[in-house]
């Protein structure tokens, strides 16, 4: 991590735009094919709209934004600091390249008490430029805004007619670095912080978990044999969480006890959705190797779960047998 001052006065503009129908978010948020997003001033009306929303509590606020790091992440990214920046945010905390969980960002929101986040993701939806993207909003409590907000997102949709822009404010490559940028937008401060997406997201696990005895569940002892997993992340966000917490810290085999925990932008042409289905692999590798005590796989922004157990684990936990 390391600290970057950019003392720069940026200036920021109004830019006129029109209402697009449609752009009404659910509790899911705002999910629409790529391309749609792509489409000139679209996915700015609706950024402009949230925060449009969001009221007299903007001003000087702090949000977090990050997401399951599908196809167009990065481009909306860079729209939500050049506006946000514009609209007297006074900071934004970002996940390093664009990646945090949903859960991440939730406990993000409560751990620094911030005004809430913008979730990049469109959960189980298949990813890449043919396919789904979309935008929520999650409010102070770190749970998804309700109908109230929702529905105050949506009047805005209808009505805009401008919104307020920093062009001048480089973005291209301000994720891929972990570090602190402080900037100068009509005079004010405004702050972007790049962080690691995985350390606030373990350290709330280790206050929930007994790591030490997980750790020895994983790998043995000399009493008990290794309890032998298999976690499957499908391409998504999960994939830097899993890497963290069960390969490094509770010492799972990176060959044999995780898969595809590397997140692509289009989820690898597969679909993200751990159900029997689209995870059957990691069913059929369960069932058929009895070395597996345990499977699980996560969809794209690590709400939904998948879980599998070993034939004789089901005995063990039913009947008590060894």
């Amino acid at each position: 991590m390391f600290q970057v001052e950019v003392i720069m006065d940026l200036s920021s503009v109004v830019i006129q735009t029109t209402p697009f129908e449609g752009q009404k978010p659910g509790t899911s948020g705002l999910r629409k094919k790529v391309k749609v997003f792509m489409e000139k001033n679209y996915t700015e009306n609706f950024i402009q709209c949230i925060l449009n929303a969001l009221g007299s509590k903007l001003q000087g606020c702090t949000l977090v934004v990050g997401g399951d790091g599908r196809y167009f992440t990065k481009q909306a990214i860079n729209i939500i600091i050049r506006i946000a920046a514009a609209n007297e945010v006074a900071k934004l905390i970002i996940g390093h390249l664009g990646i945090f969980s949903t859960p991440a960002v939730s406990s993000l929101i409560r751990t620094h008490k911030v005004l809430g986040g913008i979730v990049l993701t469109a959960s189980h939806n298949p990813g890449g430029i043919r396919n789904d993207f979309g935008i929520k909003v999650n409010i102070d409590n770190g749970g998804p805004a309700p109908d109230s907000v929702t529905d105050a997102i949506y009047e805005e949709t209808k009505k805009i007619k401008e919104y307020k822009f920093t062009p001048k404010l480089e973005t291209d490559r301000l994720i891929d670095n972990m570090g602190t940028h402080t900037y100068k937008v009509d005079g004010r401060d405004f702050v972007v912080e790049i962080i690691d997406p995985t350390t606030d997201y373990v350290n709330l696990m280790k206050q929930i978990f007994d790591f030490q005895k997980l750790r020895d569940l994983i790998r043995g002892t000399d009493k008990r044999p290794p309890f032998n997993v298999l976690i499957d992340s499908m391409n998504g966000v999960t994939g830097v969480y899993v890497r963290k917490i069960f390969v490094e810290e509770l010492g799972a085999h990176p060959d044999n006890n995780v898969t595809r925990i590397v997140p692509l932008d289009n989820f690898g042409e597969i679909h993200p959705d751990p159900n029997l289905t689209y995870a059957k692999d990691l069913v059929d590798k369960v069932k058929d190797n009895p070395t597996y005590d345990f499977g699980a796989a996560f969809d794209g922004d690590g709400v939904s779960i998948l879980c599998v157990v070993s034939l004789s684990l089901i005995i063990v936990l039913r009947f008590g047998m060894t």
